[in-house]
């Protein structure tokens, strides 16, 4: 199979990592399988860029004249703000030819302005990603995962959320082209810690929420994530903040935002996917994360996440 050609766009304000992660991760497998890419990167002219952080890059090509690729890389950063009419154009025109496009964090913007998102359902940075659905109200707009995946074999579109997610849909590529080992192979040589599904969400149970502005109710937080498999019921942790059950859960919900019934569903879920994507039993992680039993985990994979426990750990364990 011929060489995918893959062009990265750049433009002033461009992130300078969504650049050079996904470029990493290509050249990564490139290396294990010697000629599955050829990676250049272009400029509405050919003219050096400057980053959002100021560094300054050279492009190879001029976007005009690039002709096509096979993946079509888009990231984001400051730039993306006031957009180049001429690069949107070049989108707008060169992209239905790519047989995948994909963006970085903001670079959905670009897409979105180009028409490419239109009908489809994406993601972006959490911070911008209401911005993104007020602007273009054609485009479903997924807060929750690191990125999406939404077309066809022979036309898809990907988009990702903040900068590192950007690793994360490169690895998604490579697996979809090469398989998983080896794309667990070049995510053990970035030393990334687990190779990321892209259902995950932007942040974890406890990021997500808010931080309790009361120490006790801050130390129920810290005792729940620290022992899910625990008595974790609405007595058990308003005994630990020192509070009746209704004084609990009324300051819980005002002060981290969720009820403590749901925040401790979100914990144990999200402790349970670790477990298993490194490389737990499922009847492990059902116990070490309070579920009791492996039908009760399922119940919940299910309902949440749409797969079972089973199936999540045969895609995503990292074993």
């Amino acid at each position: 199979m011929a060489a995918q050609r893959v062009l990265v766009v750049l433009f002033d304000g461009v992130q300078s990592l969504d650049v050079t992660g996904p470029v990493e991760v290509l050249a990564g497998g490139e290396l294990a399988r010697p000629g599955s890419y050829t990676i250049h990167t272009g400029s509405i002219g050919g003219v050096p860029v400057r980053t959002s952080s100021g560094l300054r890059l050279l492009p190879d090509v001029d976007l005009t004249g690039a002709g096509p690729s096979d993946l079509l890389i888009v990231p984001g950063g400051t730039g993306t703000r006031t957009s180049d009419p001429r690069l949107v154009g070049w989108l707008r025109d060169a992209a239905p030819a790519a047989r995948r496009v994909a963006s970085v964090c903001t670079g959905a913007f670009l897409l979105a302005e180009a028409g490419l998102l239109d009908g489809r359902r994406a993601t972006t940075h959490w911070r911008h990603a209401h911005t993104l659905a007020r602007r273009f109200p054609r485009v479903t707009v997924d807060t929750e995962p690191i990125f999406v995946r939404d077309g066809t074999a022979a036309s898809t579109v990907w988009t990702s959320a903040g900068v590192t997610a950007g690793i994360d849909l490169a690895l998604a590529v490579v697996e979809e082209d090469h398989g998983r080992d080896v794309a667990l192979e070049i995510a053990r040589h970035l030393v990334m810690f687990v190779r990321r599904p892209g259902g995950q969400r932007q942040f974890s149970a406890q990021l997500a929420a808010q931080v309790a502005s009361r120490d006790p109710l801050r130390e129920v937080q810290r005792h729940i994530a620290e022992h899910p498999s625990g008595d974790l019921t609405v007595d058990a942790l308003a005994r630990l903040a020192n509070l009746s059950p209704r004084q609990f859960s009324r300051a819980f919900a005002a002060e981290v935002g969720t009820p403590p019934g749901r925040y401790v569903d979100r914990v144990r879920l999200e402790t349970a996917r670790r477990h298993l994507e490194e490389g737990a039993f499922v009847e492990e992680a059902a116990r070490a994360c309070g579920y009791g039993t492996s039908e009760a985990m399922r119940r919940a994979f299910v309902r949440t996440l749409g797969v079972t426990p089973t199936d999540y750990k045969e895609r995503f364990s990292c074993r």
